[in-house]
């Protein structure tokens, strides 16, 4: 399955209202720190679903949970000054980029760590 309807299916999810989340979403942008904490729990396990697809594609042994992941894409989120969401799916495609620089990020940061850091192995 694709990335793209890998993530339609994630929002075609009815077990969330679209419209909610928009609408969260919009108070949240307009400086609403409530609407944050009132949306979290309604885009977990949706996020959880789009971490674990991408942790499908990553070596056997990577060390970064699918959890872990999660968390760190949801602070970066929700870490943004004036977020400016357009829409449910505008969201969601800002997670699945943050998973993915977080992966790469980490990714290279293992790398690093296996040469002996930006030098390489000089002796």
């Amino acid at each position: 399955m694709s990335l793209v309807a890998y993530q339609e299916q994630i929002m075609d999810t009815p077990s969330v209202s679209q419209q909610r989340v928009t609408d969260l979403l919009t108070r949240w942008s307009q400086g609403d720190d409530a609407a944050l904490a009132e949306l979290t729990p309604l885009v977990y396990e949706e996020l959880r679903r789009l971490a674990h697809h991408y942790m499908k594609g990553e070596r056997p042994d990577h060390t970064l949970q699918t959890t872990a992941l999660v968390n760190e894409a949801y602070l970066r989120l929700a870490d943004q000054t004036n977020p400016h969401w357009q829409s449910r799916a505008h969201f969601f495609a800002v997670a699945a980029r943050a998973m993915r620089q977080i992966l790469v990020s980490y990714a290279r940061s293992n790398r690093a760590q296996k040469t002996g850091g930006w030098r390489g192995e000089q002796n």
